[in-house]
This record gives C-alpha cells, structure tokens and sequence, in this order.
C-alpha cells in the first residue's frame, strides 16, 4: 500500500519535487535552479528543456534521498509558474523558441492596441481579467506572429501551447509518443481564454486574439486521475492533481470557505481570497479567477490580488547590486538601522500589477538623501512587500465587503521576521504563518492525494493544518498612516514612465 504523495513544484526560478507523507508531513525534497534569460529590457525568457530536465533531476533525486520506490507513491501533483507560455513541436517535443515567462513585457503594445475597443477590461466580464503583459493570450500571440512558421504550423495541430504544467504532464506521459495535452482550470483562467462561467475555452476570445483552438490543450479539473508517468523512476505513479502555484498554496493552506485568504510570498506576492462558488466581479483592481475545482464538484472561485516583484526585488539587490551574498542577508543588512531613512522603493520593474495594472509604470527609489545608506535601501526593499500587500488587502476588502481578521502566510520569505513584523504593523492585523511552509507543494500533493483516496475529504485535509508563529501590530497609528502616505506619493512617481 502507497504511503506517500509527491508533488512537483515547478516555480519562477527553481523545480522542486517534494514526498508527503499521510499526515502531510514532508519526507524528501529535491530542488533545482534554472536560469533566468533576459534578451532585452523587459524580455525575461526560461529555456523549457531545461526545466524539463531539472524536473527529472529533482525527482530522482528526491526518491534517492528518501530511500523511496514508485510502488510507494500514492499520486503525483504538479503545481506550476502560471501564465509562463510554452509552443512546442507535437511531433518532435522541442520548443519553437523560449517560454516567455510571466514577467515579460513584450507585448504592451498589444495591450495598448487591443485597450484602444473597449479599455483595458474589454474582456474582465468573461475571464476575470484586465488586458496586460501578464497574462498568457497576449504571448501566445506573440509567438504565432513572430516566430517563422509558427502559425501555420499551430493551425495544423502540429505545434501545441501549454503553461509550464501542460508541458510538464505532455513530457512525464511520454511526449511524442503518448503524451497527455491538458491542463486543470485553475491554469486556464489565467490564460485569458478561457470563460469563467462556461470553464472552457471562449470561442470568441479565440478569434479576437487570433489563437487558433488546435493549439489549446483539454481543461481538466483540478483533482482527478489524468493518466500515469510512462518514463524514469516514477513510472507508472498516476498524475492525479494540477493546480497553479498560488491556487495551490490557497489549498495548502486549507482556505475552503468562502472569506478564508492566503499570501504567498516569492518572487511575486499573491493573495487570494476563496469566494466560493461565486466568481466576484471586482471594481477595485483584482482578479478574478478559478479556486479549484475538485473532480465533478462545482468549481469554486477567488479574488486575486498580483504583485510582480517582491522576493526577486530582494534578488535584484543581491545580483545586481551585489548588496549581500546571500538573499536572507537581507533582514541583517535591513536590521543595521532603525527605520527605513525616509527612503521608498517601488519595484515596478514589469510595470505594476495590482490594483493599479498599469503596465507602463517603472521602478522607482524615492526619498534619497545623502543620510541614505545599503541599510535603509534594504529596509525600504522589505517594506515594499509589506506596502504592496497592503494596497491589495484593502482592495479585496472593498471588493468582497469581507474584513480579513488574520492573514495566513507563506512562501520563502516568512522566514524574515523583520519583513512580518512589518506586515503585521503597517496591516494592523495579525499575520500566522503555517506550520508547513511548502503550502504550495503541499496543496498539489493534497489535489493528488483527494483524486486516488490518500486523503479522505476536507475536512481530513483541515484538521492538518497548524500555525508556526504569529506576528501581532506595534506600530504607532500615527506612524503607520505617514508611512503608507509616503508610499503612496513614491508609487505615484513611478506611473507612465516607460514611452
């Protein structure tokens, strides 16, 4: 009988591949960086062959260091970057160019061309939605147009689209030979393509954004039995579960009812809030996008609030300005002064995201003076998250008429206990961070686990849930209030910068 679960963790900048054991509990973990490719300002390209071959790397060695055979392995979840775009050969399995990544910004001048009929929330009603850079349609389209040959062919069905996950579950089913195409739908609502009520791909999303339906994977749900591993050491493991990085983490965190949220902090921040089987409009800057949906259930829906750059604002300070060696230097380096010197940093690298979606704003340090040192640079890097956060829960409480009484964290910078003091301060709230931090490999492991019966139901997924620590408000009202003031001004002066 199998006493694990497995799930593959495949991020902005590394792939993972975890084992849970049945009390969620993690017994192996493998991970792997990949490189991050920038042909140009505002272009940031990952090579899929390599990730593919760092999934394979991680996976065997997780088993190695565990000691752990396939018969032993329940189900297998994958949890992915989302709206990372991939066009491959069906024939040959190699990729027609580099996945253009979240982050690129190539296609703004799509964005401004299609906002010129209708503005920027010219397609919300029916995906959730804002035009952006951000989102998969767009790059999609890019791709048809300007890599030669490439359309034809995808009208054919010989060259296929998928997110990172699709070309993750197409390789593991082996590929040219038999590979599965698909994707779940929390995958497909970030493709602007899809429609939020219908959960299938929009004929007419189609046809304005000249993406041909032969390219399309099939939707699938979030938990349910796709099909089995044909090749390497996990053969003939099912693949059980798909979830997108941050839906994923919202099931780790056991988020089910209507109101419950989660913050993951990455390389990005991600806060979603579960609405149930509602999908709210918002009027306040946020996305609207799919939950999960378990096997036949009702599919259940969540407000998003996206910030582009947190963690790798950290990575920036560290790579480009060689500020510290390491990334959790950070809170030392933050910690050699007292306050944040009346400097502000708004990382609007790839323009903002929410609530402000404005894809021509740059990155902005306000506040300099010759008082400033790396100490309150690093400070003001911190606080930007704790900033941004903050603009995106006021936004989902306006949105949802639901006050959030706690914020539940995770990803890799709850581990800076300045940057969650901070959270909690300028929130006024307090902020519980999990007592697991792999939520989001743990939420691919619990869709796997749900679909083949390693986990009962929610309610046995709910009762594994504990915190680790909390962080409760001590800033002065007076204080916080200025401080926000001031990061509002400094957000300003990033607006409408790039031409």
């Amino acid at each position: 009988m199998p006493h694990y679960v497995g799930a593959l963790d495949q991020g902005t900048t590394s792939t993972r591949f975890i084992l849970f054991d049945g009390d969620g509990k993690i017994v192996a973990a493998a991970q792997k960086e990949h490189r991050q490719i920038y042909p140009q300002p505002g272009w940031v390209e990952h090579d899929p062959e390599e990730i593919w071959q760092a999934a394979q790397d991680v996976i065997e060695l997780a088993l190695q260091q565990g000691g752990i055979s396939a018969p032993e392995i329940a189900a297998v979840g994958i949890t992915n970057q989302r709206e990372t775009t991939v066009l491959w050969s069906r024939k040959t399995g190699k990729p027609v160019a580099n996945a253009i990544v979240w982050q690129d910004t190539r296609v703004s001048d799509y964005v401004n061309e299609f906002s010129r009929d209708g503005g920027t929330d010219r397609f919300r009603a029916r995906t959730g939605l804002p035009l952006s850079t951000y989102f998969s349609s767009l790059k999609i389209r890019w791709l048809l147009d300007n890599v030669t040959g490439a359309r034809e062919r995808a009208e054919l069905g010989e060259v296929v689209f998928g997110n990172i996950d699709t070309f993750l579950v197409w390789h593991l089913t082996d590929g040219v030979r038999s590979g599965l195409h698909i994707t779940d739908v929390t995958n497909a609502s970030r493709t602007q393509l899809m429609n939020l009520q219908t959960l299938d791909w929009d004929p007419d999303l189609l046809g304005a954004f000249a993406v041909p339906r032969a390219v399309l994977p099939k939707i699938c749900p979030s938990s349910e039995i796709y099909g089995v591993i044909k090749q390497g050491p996990l053969t003939d493991v099912p693949i059980a579960g798909i979830l997108g990085d941050q839906q994923a983490a919202l099931v780790g965190q056991t988020c089910f009812k209507p109101g419950e949220a989660k913050n993951t902090y990455g390389t990005g921040c991600f806060l979603l809030m579960n609405t149930g089987p509602r999908a709210v409009q918002s009027t306040a800057g946020l996305l609207t996008t799919v939950a999960y949906r378990f096997g036949v259930e009702h599919a259940s829906y969540a407000l998003e609030g996206s910030v582009a750059i947190t963690g790798a604002l950290v990575q920036w300070l560290r790579d480009n300005l060689g500020l510290i060696r390491y990334s959790p230097e950070i809170e030392e380096l933050a910690r050699t002064v007292e306050d944040n010197g009346g400097v502000y940093f708004v990382p609007a690298f790839s323009g903002l995201y929410a609530p402000y979606w404005k894809h021509d704003a740059r990155g902005v340090i306000a506040g300099l003076t010759r008082y400033a040192n790396k100490g309150h640079l690093a400070r003001a890097v911190l606080e930007a998250t704790g900033f941004q956060t903050r603009e995106v829960v006021e936004a989902m409480e306006k949105d949802s008429g639901i006050a959030l009484d706690v914020l539940r964290v995770d990803g890799g910078m709850v581990e800076n206990d300045l940057l969650m003091q901070f959270q909690a301060d300028i929130l006024n709230r307090p902020v519980v961070r999990s007592g697991i931090k792999e939520t989001t490999a743990l939420g691919a492991a619990y869709a796997a686990g749900l679909a083949v019966g390693f986990f009962k139901n929610l309610d046995d997924l709910r009762a594994r849930w504990s915190a680790d620590r909390a962080w409760k408000p001590s800033l002065d009202e007076a204080k916080r209030e200025t401080m926000y003031r001031m990061w509002k001004k400094a957000v300003t002066r990033s607006f409408e910068w790039a031409e």
